[in-house]
């Protein structure tokens, strides 16, 4: 017997609910289905209980506090209503209900049929086609409002406008927004603004409603007649929650009047805050690009000062000078040491007194001044002539020896040298520096090496 009921897949009653629900929820979709309430309650928590009927059958159904938000209507006993719903059990009894999603009067369910087939059949058309959507400019000059002139929407519109870009032309189109007359007048408007074509950009909007004072925004010719306009179109039909032809027509839909002419217009406080903050911005990276040119240029005039040609003939000058200094301080010292061999012998030479040695020694005396004053010659000479050799080269590399030689040199009027006279042009004034003195002309005529 144990073995027999281990066989077996015994449900228990939970089980047997939670598959029932299951099951339920995965066979029907999202319904809508109509009947009349009866039994209806409405509890202090928000939601609202009652049984859905007909003349045959009934079933019990739920509207939650989150979706009792969005009725137009008070329901009560004895109204037909339309609800889109969910099939479902409520598993703790067992009762099978609908939890609704959407409910609405049984007429006004007829005409959203109606609107569910004029949207389906201007879609096919491509009215609604997202690449034949205009974009909304950022900066428009002017601004078409249409709507009822006595309306809160028209109110709203302005006094956002005024507050956000008060420099934005604002073109009010009145029209009548409810009743049997208005789909055609405001057809008529828009057939108008089209022709005027006067604003870069038109709101079409009007307060909230009930699904029937919403419909002249649901009329085919007027939704045909707003997805000809030249100019991109905004659309704030009603609550948020409201959804209109002319919505889908529209270049953007805006949840309200007020949110319409926020996106229809920018904030210029906010488009004043963002410029100083990008001015602020340009004005570091300049500062820091200013820093950055006055460094390099120090470098590169640091660099040009360590080897510029001057510096190094400075240089060489110097060290010849220093050169010519020892060999003067030599000759010197030979000249010297060798007058003090002379004077020396010519001591031992009148000591001796013997009048032949004397002339002799005379002669010799005579011959070794000769021969030592030649040698000094030689060596002097010798010396000017390395001197003269080490600094004709550096003469030679001389700007200022360039211009001994009857070259000039020009400079801009920024005390630049001037290179190439492409750089010129007729009527610059140069300054000309020659070997002696300057002088300023001006050009009259520019010849390059292509010329």
């Amino acid at each position: 017997m144990a073995e027999l009921e281990r066989q077996r897949d015994i449900f228990t009653v939970s089980r047997l609910n939670m598959e029932v629900r299951s099951a339920l929820e995965g066979s029907f979709p999202l319904l809508w289905i109509s009947g009349e309430i009866s039994n209806l309650a409405m509890p202090r928590s928000g939601h609202i209980y009652f049984s859905l009927k007909d003349s045959q059958a009934q079933v019990r159904a739920a509207l939650f506090r989150n979706k009792r938000n969005y009725l137009r209507f008070a329901p009560e006993n004895g109204m037909q209503v339309i609800v889109r719903a969910r099939v479902t059990l409520y598993e703790p009894r067992g009762d099978y209900q609908l939890i609704i999603e959407q409910m609405e009067m049984a007429g006004e369910g007829a005409l959203r049929q109606q609107v569910e087939q004029l949207r389906q059949k201007l879609d096919a058309e491509g009215l609604f086609d997202a690449a034949a959507k205009q974009e909304i400019p950022p900066f428009p000059a002017s601004v078409g409002v249409m709507t009822s002139a006595s309306g809160a929407a028209l109110h709203d519109v302005i006094s956002v406008m005024q507050r956000r870009s008060p420099m934005t032309r604002l073109i009010i189109y009145p029209v009548t927004v409810q009743g049997a007359e208005a789909a055609a007048e405001m057809t008529r408007m828009v057939q108008l603004i089209g022709k005027r074509n006067e604003c870069n950009l038109l709101i079409v909007t009007r307060g909230g409603g009930s699904f029937e004072d919403l419909m002249p925004f649901n009329d085919e010719q007027l939704v045909r007649s707003i997805g000809q306009l030249p100019m991109p179109v905004i659309s704030a039909v009603g609550h948020e929650v409201d959804t209109s032809l002319c919505d889908y027509v529209a270049d953007q839909r805006a949840a309200t009047p007020s949110a319409a002419a926020e996106l229809a217009c920018p904030d210029q406080r906010a488009l004043l805050q963002q410029l100083q903050r990008l001015q602020q911005r340009h004005s570091t990276a300049l500062s820091r690009t200013l820093m950055q040119l006055s460094q390099t240029v120090d470098y590169i005039n640091r660099r040009i000062a360590v080897h510029h040609p001057g510096r190094k003939l400075q240089q060489i000058e110097s060290s010849l000078h220093q050169q010519q200094r020892r060999l003067e301080l030599l000759a010197r010292s030979q000249l010297q040491g060798t007058n003090s061999r002379l004077a020396g012998l010519r001591q031992r030479l009148l000591l001796q007194a013997p009048g032949r040695r004397l002339v002799e020694a005379r002669e010799q005396l005579e011959r070794q001044q000769t021969l030592l004053h030649k040698g000094i010659n030689r060596q002097l000479a010798l010396l000017r002539q390395r001197f003269v050799s080490a600094a004709t080269p550096l003469h030679l590399l001389s700007p200022l020896a360039t211009l001994d030689r009857g070259y000039a040199i020009a400079f801009d009027t920024e005390r630049l040298a001037v290179r190439d006279a492409a750089t010129l042009s007729k009527g610059d004034w140069l300054n000309l520096k020659f070997a002696s003195g300057e002088a300023e002309c001006r050009v009259e005529k520019v010849k390059t090496r292509k010329n």
